[in-house]
């Protein structure tokens, strides 16, 4: 155990312990570090088990001297650590008792500075449950007041003196009542799951998977089997992107911290715990593989002469998806002008995706209009988060590559992509491929000033600093853009 408390003279007023993991702190830094060891240094992961081996709290030890937690951004519960302002204030005692490593635990002390002493876990000893409460009796006797959260710090609430809590797990509510401890103060700064889940899941992203529609509607081969099998695709791709946004959350946690808007994100503000995100990337990915495996039998079932030639070539393009956004969260969205290529061809392969799902072969037309349509609005996110950037006064995007002085740049790049997959869409409504599927071609040239208007009114909002980094979110959230939708459509059907 390192301790750097001393014993003192409690008589008067007991000094004030609190734990630091879901308590001072809403996350776990174990876990925060361990994410970061995975973002910064993902080989050293291998060793973890050999470290494990000696004991939890060598492991703690290993993993702190390996990444430097970025302690200034931590999620901390506001309403204690304005209680423990109040109680400093006052000239009452306070000593910060994790199973946190020293090192750790000693930069969070300096960094607050509210704290007459550390006490925490030395590499040796984990400072944790029963071992906690044997030092603070060694350090304060039996006269000392503790704040805790989980089911371990049980008993130091019970031989405590006006024990506290914060955020207190179920677990440890029960275990509470059980024992007849009531707490005289309880410090509760949370989220509900119900609010939390769906914007760490990214549902409203799902909208970009109605790409996997597309083959099948622009085919115009709309059969119950085929429009089974795109709500299956949808569905899985659905699960897999949502698994992969809470992947690209997880390592970068540290960076959401630092950035303005992003440190609301459920699990960089410890709404939610970064070990259910875990669980829930095993459990999207396995019901996403189900779904895929399942495509080829629904099509069979409904309408046994569609089968598929390649029944499980869908699951290819979901496997693809799922490597390359990988890929993208590891090390491809920090290489300048290769993420927004990556980002446009994701958009991609859900085309793609969708065709293999349902056998309708997806056009070349498509899918070049695709490239440059999506380049298009993977520009206008960098060139977003950039404007933004510049508003706040910063020079260098963390983490991505991109300097303040490449807006103009990205600026061309983006409306000319964009303005070139409108060309595309020229060529193809001039062609003959599109008389062979439409009987009033002619209409279709509606579709251009339309789409025209979409673009340049994106990047103009972009220039002025007023859309949202997302896109996405702009298009479907903004009303002009959705009646802009609902003409496009009107037109497409006139047309048939």
């Amino acid at each position: 155990m390192t301790q750097s408390a001393s014993p003192i003279d409690s008589a008067v007023m007991p000094p004030l312990c609190v734990d630091l993991d879901g308590t001072l702190v809403k996350s776990d830094t174990l876990i925060d570090s361990t994410l970061a060891l995975a973002r910064y240094h993902p080989g050293l992961l291998l060793q973890i088990p050999g470290w494990l081996l000696q004991g939890k709290a060598a492991l703690k030890r290993h993993i702190t001297s390996s990444v430097s937690l970025d302690v200034a951004h931590l999620p901390y519960n506001r309403e204690l650590l304005q209680f423990l302002e109040q109680q400093h204030a006052q000239g009452r005692p306070i000593y910060l008792a994790t199973a946190a490593d020293s090192a750790l635990a000693n930069r969070v002390a300096e960094q607050l500075g509210l704290f007459q002493g550390v006490l925490a876990s030395d590499g040796a000893l984990n400072l944790a449950g029963h071992n906690k409460l044997s030092a603070f009796r060694q350090t304060f006797g039996d006269h000392f007041c503790y704040i805790g959260n989980a089911l371990p710090d049980l008993p130091l609430l019970q031989n405590c003196q006006d024990p506290m809590v914060a955020n207190p797990t179920r677990g440890l509510s029960s275990a509470l009542r059980k024992a007849g401890v009531s707490p005289v103060r309880t410090f509760t700064e949370q989220v509900s799951p119900w609010k939390a889940w769906p914007k760490a899941l990214r549902i409203h992203q799902w909208a970009k998977n109605i790409l996997l529609f597309l083959p099948m509607l622009l085919g115009h081969a709309i059969r119950p089997a085929l429009v089974v099998a795109s709500l299956l695709a949808f569905l899985s791709f659905g699960l897999c992107a949502s698994a992969t946004y809470v992947v690209n959350d997880l390592l970068d946690i540290e960076a959401d911290r630092q950035h303005p808007r992003k440190r609301r994100r459920p699990f960089a503000s410890g709404d939610l715990s970064a070990l259910a995100g875990i669980v829930v990337i095993v459990l999207f990915l396995v019901a996403s593989l189900i779904l895929a495996l399942a495509l080829p039998q629904a099509i069979i079932r409904i309408s046994p002469s569609l089968g598929l030639t390649r029944p499980y070539h869908f699951l290819v393009w979901l496997g693809i998806y799922a490597v390359t956004t990988l890929a993208y969260s590891l090390r491809l969205k920090r290489a300048v002008l290769v993420d927004v290529i990556v980002l446009s061809g994701l958009y991609t392969i859900r085309i793609l995706a969708g065709s293999a799902a349902t056998g309708v072969e997806a056009s070349a037309w498509l899918g070049s209009f695709s490239i440059f349509f999506f380049l298009s609005l993977a520009f206008v996110k960098r060139f977003a988060e950039l404007e933004n950037l510049r508003e706040r006064g910063g020079e260098v995007a963390k983490g991505r590559g991109y300097h303040i002085s490449d807006l103009e740049q990205l600026r061309s790049f983006g409306s000319a992509s964009g303005y070139v997959s409108v060309a595309v869409l020229t060529l193809y409504i001039s062609n003959l491929d599109a008389a062979q599927l439409y009987t009033h071609t002619k209409r279709l040239w509606l579709l251009i000033p339309v789409l025209l208007l979409w673009i340049s009114r994106l990047w103009l909002k972009a220039s002025r600093g007023e859309l949202d980094e997302d896109p996405v979110v702009y298009a479907i959230t903004d009303s002009r853009s959705l009646m802009l939708g609902v003409v496009v459509l009107a037109i497409v059907l006139s047309a048939l």
